[in-house]
């Protein structure tokens, strides 16, 4: 791709500090970027198009680092296929986050000793507004930050105008063709933000409670139901036994004495009792338990309800006005008191469920909610995974995704707010029933009112992939840029969310899913494994880290963690390997600009080069091909690590390193040296650009003097330039060093230590790399009276060192040969315990295994130090 020198910019003159400070480089080019417009997108282009919907952010959220983990992920993906020549669009926008946003801003009106109801729904939805205006979407700078390529022109939030017409539409669809309805049911309610939740918004955990037996009816017509939840004995309708259960069968169709209450209730004989559990006998409370619901249904039995909205007791005088905690004890004393209690078992852990909002135990309650009928679009979304339309990555979390969309309950999507999508129905005096969509004129007259309730958040959210792109209107950019070509998200939210865009997807759009891939990642976690939470001391503020190390290290560091599918874990050490990583790039990148490395012209044919170029050159385009790999199974990690080594290891230890000694003689082989270093350089950086992309942005504009490597050309590989014969030259050639480098430390010798030596090279492929040995294992050539005192074959080639006056060679023995002791003792305890029969008998396998390891490692150090003892010259 061509591009334009950027204005200013030579790589000849340019000047890079001695230091990388990503504080003084990221916000400026992040503001270029968008001022330039490379996030845009456009509908009328002829590229292909590639396209990614941001998850949308709560607009009361802030920047963690599951936040930060996922959009590192899009904005890399969307990054690369932009360079690849895609239209790409990256659309961002928010969600109006119903509970959370009301719980805030009332919040807010407490402080001022004023509640919603003082001001009224439509003054409270104003100040809603009003809020969202002062201090919500704080979380689009944080995406700044952390250098989110976006098209802001096209943020969208859930609840404007447009996508507000894209609810009322398909509300006005659904329920027109039967799959939105009105009806009392069970339903989650939270006591606390007083409205109905969806089971996937129901968090359970393990609490400590009570388990009580209690007696109903007298001697022969008694039988002893068991449960955890006391209070709602108030509204029993029924005992349910199971019809096979010969205990009980004289009882069924009998009444017997409901305690406490002075009303007698039937026995029946219903299907779904487990004769095998406590007594074989439970209470039926229908208005207050799922299960209890459907067994009313099948016996016809009447539903009480004796909890109100905020879990007080209504009925039976004693304990009416009670909250519901305080009636289970107080109850559970009148019990005993009567003396109904035949066994109570505390603490009983047991699985609760809470508000995944504000962690209040939820109240089954009996309702009248509005639901979708999710059976018919439940199968459509199950069919386009199995039919080969959707694919889930990683391939084993179909089976999650089918667990749940194959055993899809109707969907209750009414919540008792009043910010949201307000219900598109209005009631009529005389019970009538109208569905309004966009455009039609809502009944008026006296009795006609609207539906208070709102929809669920998950309702509106589960358009966003058609919704942001002007659904219901057919618009260029719905036509050009859907479906989406990929959804990035965590696994914990494949249920929320992920199923119901697939659902909505196919119905609004004729078929077509939304997306073509699910790539989901985990969550998150501190380098021991464990959830990040602020009641463990653990969470890490984002911003914190980019504001320490940078944005660039922060993003590497979580894409390293990225395994498909897995959880991500991450400490701060890792963010510091990360930043010198980057401090590596810069200062590599400087050593060639100041050595007059080129992109300018074709590469030198390979009869040109020398060995260490022909190798580089190999090694890069092994790695394109290798990330282009990776990148096309989002895995990151792997990409990841596979520009880390071939950057670090390959590039900056070896082939800088080896270019020095071709630099240092001139000539024809210098100006090779220089345009193949600057040809590696700008390929890494283009490689390593969507994932790191401020620093490389920064060098790679002053290396080759170009607009941005934004929009710059994505690699790729040339196999003409693979070079096995080459790869295995350096290979000797660093087997050599690297050996060498090792004999030297164990001998104690400092680093920039000079040592004579004489290099018998002949007969092996190493014979013209004599200099760059001795460069880099500083080693100096033989003089007068040289002599020998140790030999290293290695390679085919052997290297004589003399080691006189260099070290201690009495002290070194020594040391050595203590160290020789403790590896015998450590190998003769290992293979003692190995040999044991009765350790191996009882002994877990890891444990077996790890004292496999010491003796392998064992092995290896007596190996090591003897051969480290023959090489030393005698005493």
């Amino acid at each position: 791709m061509n591009q334009r020198p950027r204005d200013g910019a030579n790589s000849a003159s340019d000047h890079l500090p001695t230091q990388y400070v990503p504080a003084e480089v990221e916000g400026k080019l992040y503001e270029r970027w968008v001022e330039a417009g490379y996030f845009e997108a456009d509908e009328k282009s002829d590229k292909p198009p590639y396209t990614v919907v941001i998850p949308p952010p709560n607009v009361t959220g802030s920047l963690h680092l599951g936040h930060a983990f996922e959009h590192t992920i899009i904005d890399s993906l969307t990054r690369r296929k932009r360079m690849q020549g895609y239209e790409t669009l990256w659309q961002p926008g928010m969600d109006h986050a119903g509970i959370a946003t009301q719980n805030v801003v009332e919040r807010e009106l407490a402080k001022e000793g004023v509640s919603r109801h003082d001001l009224g729904r439509e003054k409270f939805v104003e100040r809603v507004w009003q809020w969202k205006a002062e201090s919500g979407g704080q979380i689009s700078g944080q995406m700044k930050r952390l250098g989110d390529g976006v098209a802001w022109s096209r943020e969208r939030f859930t609840m404007d105008e447009g996508l507000s017409k894209a609810v009322q539409t398909i509300f006005k669809r659904l329920y027109d063709d039967g799959l939105i309805y009105r009806a009392e049911r069970i339903i989650n309610w939270c006591p606390r933000c007083l409205t109905a939740i969806s089971d996937i918004e129901v968090e359970y955990q393990e609490d400590d409670g009570e388990l009580v037996s209690i007696r109903y009816g007298e001697g022969e017509d008694s039988i002893v139901v068991a449960t955890t939840r006391a209070e709602t004995m108030l509204g029993d309708t029924a005992v349910a036994v199971h019809p096979d259960d010969e205990r009980y069968a004289h009882l069924v169709g009998r009444e017997i004495e409901l305690p406490l209450t002075g009303r007698r209730i039937p026995v029946v004989a219903d299907a779904h009792v487990d004769p095998e559990f406590g007594t074989g006998a439970v209470k039926v409370t229908p208005a207050h338990d799922p299960n209890d619901f459907e067994i009313g249904r099948r016996h016809d039995l009447p539903s009480l309800t004796v909890l109100d909205e905020h879990g007080v007791i209504t009925v039976h005088g004693p304990f009416q006005g009670l909250d519901r905690f305080e009636a289970r004890s107080t109850i559970v004393g009148a019990l005993r008191a009567e003396g109904r209690i035949v066994a109570e078992k505390r603490p009983y852990t047991h699985s609760v469920g809470h508000c995944s909002r504000c962690k209040t135990t939820i109240e089954p309650r009996l309702s009248m909610q509005w639901w979708v009928k999710v059976a018919p679009l439940a199968q459509a979304a199950a069919d386009a995974v199995r039919d080969g339309r959707v694919d889930i990555h990683p391939k084993e979390m179909e089976s999650r995704y089918f667990g749940w969309v194959d055993n899809l309950h109707d969907w209750c999507i009414s919540r008792q707010l009043w910010w949201g999508h307000r219900i598109p129905v209005w009631y009529g005096p005389d019970g009538e029933t109208v569905c309004v969509g966009p455009g039609e004129e809502p009944p008026t007259g006296e009795g006609w009112h609207q539906e208070t309730d709102v929809l669920d958040t998950w309702f509106s959210s589960g358009l966003w992939p058609f919704s942001t792109l002007g659904w219901p209107e057919k618009t260029p950019s719905l036509e050009k840029f859907y479906p989406t070509s990929v959804l990035v998200t965590g696994y914990d939210i494949l249920f929320f969310w992920v199923v119901r865009m697939m659902m909505f997807g196919l119905y609004a759009m004729d078929g077509t899913p939304p997306f073509r891939t699910i790539a989901l990642h985990g969550m998150v976690r501190d380098q021991f494994g464990k959830k990040m939470s602020k009641s463990f001391g653990n969470a890490v503020n984002p911003l914190d880290w980019m504001d320490a190390y940078g944005s660039d290290a922060v993003r590497f560091t979580l894409a390293r963690g990225a395994n498909p599918g897995t959880d991500v874990p991450i400490g701060e050490d890792w963010v510091q390997g990360s930043r010198n990583f980057a401090n590596k790039i810069w200062n590599a990148t400087r050593f060639a600009l100041m050595n007059g490395a080129t992109v300018d012209g074709p590469l030198p044919p390979a009869a040109e080069l020398s060995t260490a170029d022909r190798w580089i050159l190999s090694r890069l385009n092994a790695t394109v091909a290798e990330v282009d790999a990776y990148y096309e199974d989002y895995q990151f990690a792997r990409l990841s690590d596979a520009l880390f080594h071939f950057a670090w290891d390959e590039v900056f230890d070896w082939y800088v390193e080896l270019s020095k000694t071709t630099l240092a003689k001139g000539g024809a082989a210098a100006d090779a040296s220089r345009r193949v270093l600057g040809e590696v350089l700008d390929t890494t950086l283009r490689l390593l650009h969507p994932v790191m992309p401020f620093v490389t942005e920064e060098l790679w504009t002053v290396l080759t003097g170009r607009e941005s490597v934004v929009v710059a050309e994505w690699p790729s590989a040339d196999a003409s330039r693979r070079d096995e014969a080459a790869e295995k030259e350096i290979a000797l050639l660093q087997q050599v060093i690297t050996e060498v480098r090792r004999f030297r430390a164990d001998q104690g010798l400092k680093p920039g230590q000079k040592v004579p030596a004489r290099l018998v090279l002949d007969g092996t492929a190493l014979t013209e790399h004599e200099d760059a040995i001795r460069a880099q294992a500083r080693l100096t050539a033989p003089e007068d009276g040289f002599t020998a005192t140790a030999s290293l074959p290695v390679a085919g080639a052997t290297v004589e060192l003399d080691l006189s006056g260099a070290i201690d060679v009495a002290a070194e023995r020594k040391r050595l040969a203590k160290d020789l002791a403790l590896a015998e003792k450590e190998k003769a305890q290992a293979t003692a315990k190995l040999g044991n029969d009765g350790f191996l008998a009882k002994a877990p396998e890891h444990v077996v295994e790890k004292i496999r390891t010491r003796l392998a490692a064992a092995e290896a150090d007596i190996a090591r130090i003897t051969a480290q003892l023959e090489s030393l010259p005698q005493a």
